[in-house]
């Protein structure tokens, strides 16, 4: 049988075939629109990301059996806020992940209602980007709109209902929304209370392996598939690229250098840490997760190459540097502000210790190394709570660099595993599919059986030692810049 892993990202939608061997037939990508309204704004229209998706699929399906296709699911970008009205269209643009528009709700939820309340509700504390924050910016902001609001949606989900028909959503994804209730896996009703909402505004929870329904009839016409085709739930983007690269089970670790970067840490056990510095999400696996987010990873690198210094040569530029854990300057890689473990949505990006013998090189290598940096704080979070990581699974587009694999091995001193796919999200999608088709067992046994490890990168203990010193340089600078960047904005 055939399974079909939707990944819903920020600029594009991917789409992967797969089948239950796991061997992947073909990658589709389909881009769309970012808009920008305002400074700190981020917004997409939902009917680009359906009808994205649906050209996706047609076309991922144009040479194949038609009639093998069996289930459908997703991994997709968190937080973002789709409402609906009674009629189920779409009242406003949806509100991204990136966005920082809500951010007198967030300090609100935090400062009045109380980090301690929310952690309670939730296991997490409020960040501008989460979905109540947003929810409540609408209903502050835009009163004639939230009247309006008969379904309040995630992206990924806005997909699945589209498709079957039913307003569903998956704990993990839910987890990232402020409104639900963690540890027990069920809505919080104080949540609800506090925004402003009805149960019944929001969607059915699923866990990201069960089937919602299945396709409707003009939907299995319209791409030439059985009406049988299971919609199965899915998940957020880092728990389906968890799935994707095998880090299910107890005490996993991934780390996902993508837009946004994270370092995402499975549990059987439901846990978090004091200062709620690391996200403590559900688990697509139908367990538990620790993740630190960092807002911005290989977008830094982008930036840099596409904007700044005006290539798209990234093998080239990179075969430059050749002095690991020598380079005297730092770069803190906050460009859109951070999540993990600072929680600052002033924060900026910084080069610091130029000189007039600094190189190109030494500024390429310095946003490398800012972003493995900045990863390493998240995991000495979780090194607090008596976690050991000892590897780690990679994916993502900055995962295709050896060097910045390296320097992660060595910042990090952990052994980093290179898996045979780096499809994240969308295989993540497409085995929870084929789960919920009867498959596999569960999402552990997909994984063990469908995720293949073909090189790991070790630390080496000299350059491990280099940068344990660089380290310690750079996690003082961003303390010291915190006041100036509230002054600046």
């Amino acid at each position: 049988m055939l399974y079909i892993g939707v990944d819903l990202g920020t600029s594009a939608v991917k789409l992967l075939l797969m089948d239950g061997s796991g061997k992947i037939h073909r990658i589709v990508s389909k881009e769309y629109p970012i808009f920008f309204p305002h400074p700190g704004w981020s917004e997409q229209n939902p009917e680009d990301w359906f009808d994205r998706t649906m050209e996706g699929v047609r076309e991922l399906l144009a040479d194949c059996d038609k009639s093998q296709v069996a289930g459908i699911s997703f991994g997709g970008q968190m937080h973002g806020l789709v409402i609906l009205d009674g009629e189920d269209r779409v009242i406003r643009p949806a509100i991204l992940w990136n966005d920082w528009r809500s951010a007198e709700e967030c300090d609100y939820l935090n400062q009045v209602i109380g980090r301690q309340k929310l952690a309670e509700y939730t296991a997490n504390i409020s960040f501008a980007g989460f979905t109540a924050p947003k929810i409540l910016w609408v209903k502050n902001r835009e009163p004639e709109n939230f009247a309006r609001i008969e379904k309040i949606m995630l992206p990924k989900d806005y997909i699945a209902y589209r498709l079957s028909g039913v307003h569903c959503t998956d704990v993990s994804d839910a987890s990232g929304m402020l409104l639900f209730d963690v540890k027990n896996r069920c809505w919080s009703e104080e949540m609800l209370e506090i925004c402003g909402i009805r149960r019944e505004q929001l969607a059915e929870v699923y866990e990201s392996y069960e089937a919602v329904g299945t396709v409707l009839p003009e939907i299995a016409e319209e791409l030439g598939i059985p009406e049988s085709v299971k919609v199965v739930a899915g998940a957020g983007d880092n728990a389906a690229a968890a799935v994707g690269t095998g880090t299910v089970g107890d005490g996993r670790c991934n780390i996902s250098l993508g837009t946004s970067g994270t370092i995402f840490i499975s549990s059987t056990k439901f846990g978090m840490d004091q200062n709620n510095a690391l996200h403590a999400f559900a688990h697509a696996d139908g367990h538990y997760h620790l993740m630190g987010c960092m807002l911005s990873a290989a977008s830094c690198n982008k930036w840099w190459m596409d904007d700044i210094i005006g290539t798209r040569d990234y093998a080239g530029e990179q075969a430059r540097i050749d002095r690991l854990g020598e380079n005297h300057v730092f770069f803190l890689p906050y460009l859109m502000g951070e999540r993990s473990p600072h929680n600052d949505p002033n924060a900026r990006g910084v080069f610091i210790g130029m000189t007039m013998d600094t190189s190109r090189a030494d500024m390429t290598q310095a946003v490398l190394e800012g972003v493995a940096f900045a990863l390493r704080d998240s995991l000495e979070v979780a090194k607090s709570l008596g976690i050991r990581i000892e590897r780690t699974k990679i994916c993502g587009g900055g995962a295709k660099s050896p060097l910045w694999k390296k320097i992660i091995a060595n910042v990090l001193h952990i052994k980093v595993d290179v898996i045979e796919s780096e499809e994240g999200p969308g295989l993540g999608g497409a085995m929870l599919a084929a789960v919920a088709c009867g498959e596999f067992d569960s999402v552990e046994a997909a994984a063990e059986k469908l995720v293949k490890v073909i090189d790991t990168v070790e630390p080496d203990p000299a350059l491990a030692e280099k940068y344990e010193a660089r380290y310690r340089q750079f996690k003082e600078i961003y303390p010291v810049c915190r006041p100036l960047f509230e002054k600046i904005q």
